[in-house]
C-alpha cells in the first residue's frame, strides 16, 4: 500500500475565464483531508481532473495506481459523491443494487441494505420522491458499498440540515477507522471539516494558498484585536492578513509567536478555518 492514497503533480486546466494552477497535493493513507474554498476557487475542476471526468495535464496517482493507466482498477476501490444526484429520478433503491452489481466486482448487496436501513431509506420508493438529505445519503450508501479504501467526496454536506450533516460525518469517522481507508473531502461548510479533518488544502483563484494539518493550523492561528497604534507597531512579517474596520484593526496571526506572548494585554482570539478562509480571500496583505 503506498503512503498516499492520492498523489497530485503539477495538475493544470486552462479554460477561457480560469486557470487551474500547476496545483500539488497528497493525501495520506488513513487520512481525512479537507479541501476547501469559495465557489469557484477549482475545487470541483481538481477533483473531475483527479478522476479524469476531464482532461488536464500533470501526474495523479489514486492509491498507488497510475489514474489513467490503470483507470478501470482504481475506480474499484474508490467511491465518489458528488453533490447532485447521478441516478435516473424514476429508479428505486432496489433498481440501483441490480445496476451496481454489474459495474463493481466487489458490490456488497447487504452492506447496500444494511445502509439503506441505518440512513432509514425506502427502498420501495422512487429517487423523485427523496428529499436531498435521503438522495445524499444514498449516494453515500452507493459510494460505500463496494467496499473502496479511499472515499471522493464534492460538497457532500451541502444543503443538509444539521442532524443528517451530523449522522453522515459520523458514517465517515467511522469508515477512517480501517488505517488503509482515506477520504478526500471537498467542501465549503468548513464546521464539518473542523469536526473530522486531518488536514486542510486551502485553494483560491485556482492555486494552492497552503496545505496544513488540522490541528497545527487551529493552534497557531489567531486573530488579533486592536487599534491604530498596536497595529503599526506590528512587524509586517508577523501580519499573515488584514482587515480594517469602524473600530479598528483586524489581523490574522501566528499567536503562539513570541510577541504575542510577550504583550498579554493585546486580545488574540483563537481563529477557525473559516475565519482563516475568510482572511486569506477578503484580507489584505501588509
Amino acid at each position: 500500500m503506498s503512503k498516499d492514497a492520492i498523489r497530485v503533480e503539477h495538475l493544470t486546466k486552462h479554460y477561457p475565464d480560469f486557470t487551474l494552477d500547476d496545483i500539488n497535493f497528497t493525501v495520506p493513507t488513513g487520512s481525512i483531508v479537507g479541501f476547501v474554498g469559495e465557489n469557484g476557487a477549482g475545487k470541483t475542476t481538481t477533483i473531475k481532473s483527479i478522476l479524469g471526468i476531464i482532461q488536464s495535464k500533470g501526474n495523479v496517482e489514486i492509491l498507488g495506481m497510475d489514474a489513467h493507466e490503470q483507470e478501470q482498477e482504481m475506480k474499484e476501490q474508490i467511491g465518489v459523491v458528488f453533490d447532485e444526484n447521478h441516478f435516473h429520478e424514476c429508479f428505486k433503491a432496489k433498481q440501483i443494487d441490480t445496476i451496481m452489481k454489474q459495474m463493481y466486482r466487489n458490490w456488497d448487496t447487504a452492506l447496500f441494505t444494511q445502509y439503506l436501513r441505518t440512513f432509514q431509506l425506502p427502498s420501495g420508493k422512487t429517487i423523485k420522491e427523496f428529499s436531498r438529505g435521503m438522495k445524499m445519503k444514498l449516494a453515500i450508501a452507493v459510494a460505500l458499498a463496494h467496499h473502496p479504501k479511499l472515499l471522493v467526496l464534492d460538497e457532500a454536506t451541502s444543503g443538509l440540515d444539521p442532524i443528517v450533516r451530523e449522522e453522515i460525518l459520523d458514517i465517515f469517522l467511522d469508515f477512517i477507522q480501517d488505517e488503509n481507508h482515506s477520504i478526500f473531502f471537498s467542501s465549503h461548510i468548513t464546521s464539518d471539516l473542523d469536526k473530522i479533518a486531518d488536514y486542510i488544502i486551502f485553494i483560491h483563484n485556482g492555486k494552492i494558498v497552503f496545505n496544513k494539518e488540522k490541528q497545527e493550523l487551529v493552534e497557531t492561528s489567531g486573530i488579533l484585536k486592536c487599534g491604530k497604534d498596536i497595529f503599526n507597531s506590528l512587524p509586517k512579517t508577523e501580519i499573515i492578513r488584514y482587515r480594517q474596520n469602524g473600530f479598528g484593526y483586524e489581523v490574522l496571526v501566528n499567536r503562539v509567536h513570541p510577541l504575542f506572548r510577550n504583550h498579554p494585554d493585546w486580545v488574540v482570539d483563537p481563529a477557525s478555518i473559516e475565519d482563516i478562509m475568510l482572511f486569506m480571500v477578503r484580507g489584505k496583505m501588509a
